[in-house]
């Protein structure tokens, strides 16, 4: 005897993780994982990590409150039964040959469209709307995105998501690293996900061969990858808020806002990633590996106020006005063409000392008798002992000799 077909159940049939995680989805997040507020088992690697000074000036990852609030996330939502997490991928193409031009900035790809953490946010908040109408009695939560004290990534593992390589991305089997992580407290207990177990790096040490400041360690005795942020490109080009060591400057390259590199040489992601369906993260064509010169030459009028209002969506508007023309100028020097000279000797003139430093250093690197002529110039009337030193330091190097002391 045949047995009628069965329909499909309707949504309200359906258990509520499988309802939420198809809710998720239709928010456009391609990852979706549950686990519970169990006490962090990475915190004795992140105070060793603090210690060690790998964290450089961002002093809020240093808080004791901000500590303890990563080992207790019942310190941050005392009502918190579970965590759910999304990941939202976001990886675009770089133009043609603009990782090999040195004329040309590049900037990460997560930072040439709209600012994922507003994006993300709004969609973690609709979830949490959804969720609040669909449970009867409701459910309270708090959303994070890359804000808040929170071990997002070691949430994401236990959450399914994937395992934390040796550049210290979350990696996923399937899609690879280029994806951003949302976190949503709530009050509701939902049946966890299955933990990623497998580290799936292998013997491959490609992250760790090709960032060009030696700032990813390997693992420790623990086996936790260890990166030294004070050597990090992304850090160097984004969080510092002051003078780029020297000795780093040449291996940022043409890199004006954080770095992709660990993540391009990952076999992981150069099988699996694709590029992102999401709207929002599309490149504007200013961020799309802009000339140099251009892009200098648009920032250098504005003030502190007209760059925020100019980049008021996006990423970019954390490093701020002298941060990016900090870096700009950095590449500039690193690219040593005398095309760019004029453009430099209006940075050398800025109203930020951070900005004239690195254009010192930019036309010492250019190194020919027109810029090292301006230098000399700029020495005699330069108010600020640490450019004056800078200017030294490019005038000894574009004249061949080394600096005085």
């Amino acid at each position: 005897m045949m047995q009628e077909p069965r329909e499909a159940p309707t949504a309200s049939a359906m258990p509520l993780v499988e309802r939420l995680k198809l809710r998720v989805h239709e928010l456009g997040f391609s990852l979706f994982g549950v686990t519970q507020p169990a006490p962090s088992e990475q915190l004795s690697f992140y105070r060793a990590w603090i210690e060690n000074r790998h964290h450089g000036e961002m002093q809020y990852l240093a808080r004791a409150d901000s500590i303890a609030r990563r080992a207790d996330l019942s310190m941050t939502m005392g009502s918190v039964r579970s965590i759910v997490t999304v990941g939202h991928e976001y990886y675009v193409e770089d133009p043609p040959e603009v990782s090999s031009d040195p004329s040309r900035g590049v900037i990460a790809r997560y930072a040439r469209g709209h600012d994922y953490h507003a994006v993300i946010k709004d969609r973690l908040e609709a979830l949490l709307e959804w969720l609040d109408s669909d449970v009867e009695g409701g459910v309270a939560g708090r959303a994070y995105v890359d804000t808040g004290p929170i071990l997002e990534r070691e949430l994401a593992q236990r959450a399914g998501f994937g395992w934390i390589g040796r550049n210290t991305m979350l990696i996923n089997p399937r899609r690879g690293s280029y994806f951003f992580l949302g976190t949503l407290l709530i009050d509701l207990e939902l049946p966890a996900s299955e933990t990623f177990e497998d580290d799936r790096c292998g013997s491959c040490h490609a992250c760790i061969d090709a960032c060009p400041t030696g700032a990813l360690l390997g693992r420790d005795a623990t086996g936790a990858p260890v990166i030294d942020a004070r050597r990090c490109i992304s850090y160097l080009t984004i969080e510092l808020r002051g003078s780029i060591p020297e000795e780093l400057r040449a291996g940022i390259g043409n890199r004006i806002f954080g770095c992709d590199i660990c993540q391009e040489v990952c076999p992981w992601n150069e099988r699996f990633a694709t590029p992102t369906e999401e709207a929002a993260y599309a490149p504007s064509q200013e961020l799309d590996g802009p000339a140099l010169i251009e892009l200098a030459d648009r920032i250098l009028p504005l003030s502190g106020k007209g760059f925020a209002r100019q980049y008021l969506s996006s990423p970019l508007l954390r490093t701020g006005r002298k941060g990016l023309l900090r870096n700009v100028c950095v590449a500039l020097g690193n690219w040593g063409s005398p095309v760019a000279i004029p453009t430099l000797v209006r940075a050398l003139t800025d109203s930020s000392s951070v900005v004239r430093g690195h254009a010192a250093w930019a036309l010492g690197s250019v190194g020919s008798v027109e810029a090292v002529g301006l230098l000399s110039a700029r020495l005699t009337i330069e108010p600020d002992e640490w450019v004056r030193g800078e200017i030294q330091s490019a005038v000894s190097r574009g004249n061949g000799t080394p600096p005085q002391n």
